[in-house]
């Protein structure tokens, strides 16, 4: 068994080629174990920030939240 570790690219039409040496038996049968994980440098941290707030709400919500319900 081998474990091998590279970064490699996508290409523009998100696909993935891998070739890599091994050092296996040829024409044998593997089993492949593929793990994505985005390279550290191109993480991106979506900021909520502008989306975070408070409701203001005057009322009482139970009361609210059953008059909605038999809408139904």
């Amino acid at each position: 068994m081998e474990v091998l570790e590279l970064t490699t690219t996508i290409n523009a039409s998100g696909r993935l080629h891998i070739d890599i040496p091994t050092r296996l038996v040829p024409g044998g049968e593997v089993q492949v174990v593929l793990v994505l994980h985005p390279a550290a440098a191109s993480r991106q941290h979506y900021d909520f920030s502008d989306l975070a707030g408070q409701l203001l709400w005057k009322g009482d919500a139970l009361t609210m939240q059953r008059s909605l319900r038999d809408e139904w």
